[in-house]
């Protein structure tokens, strides 16, 4: 997908502060925000809640690089941070991070685990599976940015961990973490071991055989 898929408008906003961004969210039914990074300074925005709040149903939307129309003025970002109110279906408010084309940038993208159903561990070894992680630290240029990064679990067996360096990264994606080193290639997800299991079963049929 390119940049053109999301397209986000905004304005500049001049008074900053937590009186003017109630004002803001209350009586003009927009979300304060601030889009910083690359050689311009930071700069104080505002978006329409209703077109943040659907774009914000689409997954991809937090993985994807966004035209940010400010003042009729487009520049690529990315969504950096989203701040909720904690019980009301509220924006309070947005982080946009400026993205160049010749320059990597990090950011997090989503994990979506496959064939769990199938996964040999499960189903034909009684485990089950856990999640470790939901989304993962990458580094990569601006095309190369993946929407997601699957997690394909048919082949793990029970008692067997997934780490990031198990994953399939797309071409030009790196882990942050793993740049750290080898000792920072954290779990996945996990097949856990049936409970008791078909060989503490075996160990007590043979007892039982022996008395």
């Amino acid at each position: 997908m390119s940049a053109e898929d999301f397209v986000l408008n905004a304005e500049s906003r001049e008074d900053a502060g937590k009186g003017a961004s109630r004002r803001l969210r209350r009586l003009a039914g927009k979300v304060p925000a601030i889009v910083y990074g690359g050689k311009k300074k930071p700069q104080n925005i505002s978006v329409a809640h209703n077109e943040l709040i659907k774009h914000l149903e689409n997954e991809a939307f937090y993985s994807h690089i966004i035209a940010l129309n400010v003042d009729g003025k487009s520049e690529e970002v990315i969504l950096k941070d989203i701040q909720r109110h904690p019980a009301k279906a509220l924006l309070l408010h947005a982080d946009f991070l400026r993205v160049s084309k010749t320059k990597k940038f990090s950011t997090r993208v989503p994990l979506h685990f496959i064939n769990e159903d199938s996964c040999v561990g499960v189903k034909m070894q009684g485990g089950s599976i856990s999640r470790n992680m939901t989304e993962l630290d990458i580094s990569c240029l601006p095309a190369d940015l993946p929407e997601y990064i699957e997690v394909d679990l048919a082949e793990v067996e029970a008692g067997q961990i997934v780490h990031i360096s198990d994953l399939q990264l797309p071409s030009g994606v790196e882990s942050v973490a793993l740049s750290h080193g080898a000792d920072h290639d954290l779990p996945v997800a996990t097949v856990n071991k049936p409970k008791g299991g078909a060989a503490a079963d075996e160990d007590a049929e043979e007892e039982g055989a022996a008395e």
